[in-house]
């Protein structure tokens, strides 16, 4: 598949493997997103690797509207969607202060799966 030229968006990417990822498809020639609740930090990775950040929430389906809808405008049809952004909240279910919180749990779902799938089927569209 030949993707120089292409626009990607990636999730997560102003640091780890979201960083990573889009230093690589700038290096491919690909016009990159960076999408990350830290808008600083994706302002400043985008800026590193010549790419374009928008500070976005994936969980907030307007704001992932928005994020490739600014994308869309910046660097055309969005081609490639990586999703990088995500948490992990150490713990027991069972510790020994009690249950993990559910709270806890529910934010690594909402980011990690239904932001996954949110901007996906965004990006898709």
């Amino acid at each position: 598949m030949e993707i120089e030229g292409q626009a990607a968006i990636v999730s997560g990417g102003a640091s780890g493997l979201g960083r990573a990822t889009a230093e690589a498809l700038t290096a491919s020639g690909v016009k990159v997103t960076i999408l990350d609740v830290n808008e600083a930090a994706a302002t400043a990775a985008a800026h590193e690797i010549g790419g374009f950040a928008v500070g976005c929430d994936v969980t907030n389906a307007e704001a992932v509207e928005a994020a490739v809808a600014a994308a869309h405008q910046r660097h055309g049809p969005v081609r490639i969607a990586v999703n990088c952004a995500g948490v992990g909240t150490p713990g027991r279910i069972v510790g020994r202060d009690g249950p993990l919180p559910l709270d806890a749990f529910r934010r690594v779902i909402e980011i990690n799966l239904i932001g996954s799938y949110n901007l996906l089927r965004v990006a898709a569209a």
